[in-house]
């Protein structure tokens, strides 16, 4: 798989990457549904065989769970993927989630993410919300002391705008921004993605699938059965009045990947990836089909005459929602 390096980091990281927020398992506030571990490190290793060399997690997701799943299923791998994780959400024994930037916070979050990834060393290690943000200051100052006393080796930022990344980078220079990128959600196209290229800061994507929206596998059946704590029953894009031009969108998509006898998920992979400031996309997965459905998406470049239509018809449905 082709790869690009992160930012002035020496970290080359495949186009696509592996991740693991949904194999956090149920029962928290953005669960995905229960999850079967076994089938999770299965996953994993089914990504690794295929090339890809990089695996995204937070200590949020599941409460530590997915961090615990990563480092079970890299365990015993004599060579390691690059592993990336994130700090700043912690949570009590009740399960309830608050944002925290102290720098006690962030030192006590670290040592728990070495212990349950089970590692030395993090390579990429990433705020995740700026939340609150009057502590961004310390909590990236904090950050920068965790290179230097080498228990990570680079420090990057998650759902940053371009002012909280200048305040951050003159502190200490940003290896990479994680926002959310897909055909549906494009907020960073404004300003962000060029502040990025233009301070050399790499850009790893998350939701290029739009949680699952775009892989051509939704229905309305599908969505109304989601599990009671499946966070995307309360996601404004699949409910109403979205959820009709989401599925419309969709369809009209169809014709676009099978003329190149692609999958809806490789479509919208191989769109995020389009764009020369995107460093990967992260490809969430559950089960280990469906990592080896979206990993075929890292060596193909989209036609700009596909470009030009998936763009003509994100304009017609973003006409269609205003004109309601």
């Amino acid at each position: 798989m082709r790869t690009r390096r992160l930012g002035k980091t020496d970290l080359e990281l495949t186009v696509i990457g592996f991740g693991s927020w949904a194999i956090g398992g149920g029962g928290w506030r953005h669960a995905w549904g229960p999850q079967d571990d076994s089938e999770s490190i299965t996953a994993i290793k089914k990504a690794l065989d295929l090339g890809i060399n990089w695996i995204d997690t937070a200590a949020i997701y599941g409460l530590g769970h997915s961090e615990e799943i990563v480092g079970k299923a890299i365990k015993g791998i004599s060579k390691k993927p690059i592993i990336a994780t994130k700090c700043g959400l912690v949570w009590d024994e009740m399960k309830n989630i608050s944002n925290r930037l102290k720098r006690e916070s962030i030192k006590a979050e670290v040592e728990a993410s070495l212990r349950r990834l089970d590692i030395g060393t993090i390579d990429l290690y990433q705020i995740h919300w700026p939340i609150p943000d009057e502590d961004i200051e310390e909590g990236w100052e904090t950050m920068a002391q965790l290179v230097k006393e080498g228990k990570v080796r680079y420090i990057g930022v998650s759902n940053f705008n371009v002012s909280q990344m200048k305040r951050a980078q003159s502190i200490y220079p940003i290896a990479s921004l994680q926002p959310p990128y897909s055909m549906l959600k494009r907020d960073i196209e404004e300003d962000i993605l060029s502040f990025c290229n233009q301070n050399s800061i790499g850009v790893v994507v998350y939701s290029p699938m739009q949680k699952g929206l775009l892989t051509g596998k939704m229905t309305r059946e599908r969505i109304a059965s989601f599990p009671a704590d499946d966070h995307r029953r309360n996601d404004p894009e699949f409910n109403e009045p979205l959820i009709s031009y989401n599925l419309e969108f969709v369809n009209q998509l169809i014709p676009i990947a099978k003329k190149h006898n692609k999958t809806l998920a490789q479509l919208a992979i191989a769109w995020a990836l389009r764009r020369p400031e995107v460093t990967s996309a992260i490809a969430g997965a559950r089960h280990p089909d469906q990592i080896a459905e979206t990993v075929l998406a890292g060596d193909w470049t989209l036609p700009q005459e596909d470009i030009d239509n998936i763009e003509k018809l994100f304009r017609e449905r973003k006409q269609k929602i205003m004109n309601k």
